[in-house]
C-alpha cells in the first residue's frame, strides 16, 4: 500500500518542491496541501494521511500547535516538522508535542525520502545536523552533571568491533558526525545505496530504531567521538 501524504507549508513555492520530490516515489502519495495549521486539522480529518510535512513558521496556527492537536486527534497520523531551525530548543519543543520527525528546510531529496519511510514504519527521524547538535549538548550535560570535564572529553574511545565490521564502525562515526548517507558515501567512496544497508545492519545490531538512538547509545558506550 501507498504511503498517504499531506504538506502543510505556508510557502507554495517550497510546497511544490517538496511535493516533486515526493511524488518521483511510487510508493508515496501525496493527497493534500495546505497553507498553515488550521487548515491541516481539516485536511486530516477529510484524508486520514499517514504521514504530515508540517512547517513549524506559519500564520493563524503554527506548526507546533497544529502538532500538539493532531497528535491527541489522531494518534494513527505521523507528524514531520520542518524548519530553519536547528537550536535544541526549538527541536524538543517539537518533538515533546508529538511529531516523530524534525527536518531542515536545508534537506536534500534523499533526507525527505527516508524521513518520511521512517517515520511511516513508526520510527523516528532527525535531520542530521540536528542530531549532532543534539548529541554535542548531551556531552555538556553529562559533563555538567559530575564527571571532570577533561575526563569526558579526553575518554579512550573503544570502537564495537565485537559487535560492529570496521566499515560499519566507520558509518556509525560519520553517523555522530551528523553526516547524511549521501556524505557518508562520499567519504568512504562508496555508494549511498551501500551506506543505507549499513546503516540497516547497524540498527539491527545496536537493537535501536533510528539512526538517532544508535548515535546516543554509542557516545554512552564511548564508541564514537564527539568533535
Amino acid at each position: 500500500m501507498k504511503t498517504s501524504i499531506i504538506i502543510i507549508d505556508d510557502h507554495q513555492l517550497f510546497r511544490e518542491g517538496v511535493k516533486r520530490i515526493l511524488d518521483f516515489e511510487s510508493s508515496f502519495d501525496v493527497v493534500a496541501e495546505g497553507d498553515d495549521g488550521s487548515e491541516a486539522m481539516d485536511l486530516v480529518e477529510t484524508h486520514k494521511p499517514d504521514v504530515v510535512i508540517m512547517d513549524i513558521n506559519m500564520p493563524n496556527m503554527n506548526g507546533v500547535e497544529a502538532t500538539k492537536m493532531l497528535v491527541n486527534r489522531y494518534p494513527e497520523t505521523k507528524v514531520i516538522i520542518l524548519s530553519i531551525h536547528d537550536d535544541e530548543n526549538y527541536v524538543q519543543h517539537a518533538l515533546k508535542t508529538g511529531a516523530q520527525g524534525y527536518l531542515l528546510k536545508e534537506m536534500d531529496a534523499d533526507a525527505l525520502i527516508d524521513a518520511v519511510r521512517v517515520v511511516a514504519e513508526g520510527g523516528s527521524y532527525l535531520h542530521p545536523k540536528v542530531t549532532h547538535n543534539l548529541v554535542k549538548e548531551y556531552r555538556r550535560l553529562a559533563a555538567d552533571e559530575g564527571a571532570d570535564r577533561d575526563s569526558v572529553h579526553t575518554i579512550e574511545i573503544r570502537r564495537p568491533l565485537h559487535l560492529l565490521t570496521r566499515r560499519e564502525c566507520e558509518v556509525l562515526q560519520l553517523l555522530a558526525d551528523g553526516k547524511s548517507n549521501r556524505a557518508i558515501g562520499e567519504t568512504l567512496y562508496i555508494s549511498e545505496k551501500t551506506v543505507k544497508n549499513h546503516v540497516s545492519n547497524i540498527l539491527q545490531k545496536m537493537n535501536v530504531n533510528d539512526r538517532t538512538q544508535a548515535v546516543v547509545l554509542a557516545i554512552k558506550n564511548g564508541w564514537v567521538e564527539v568533535k
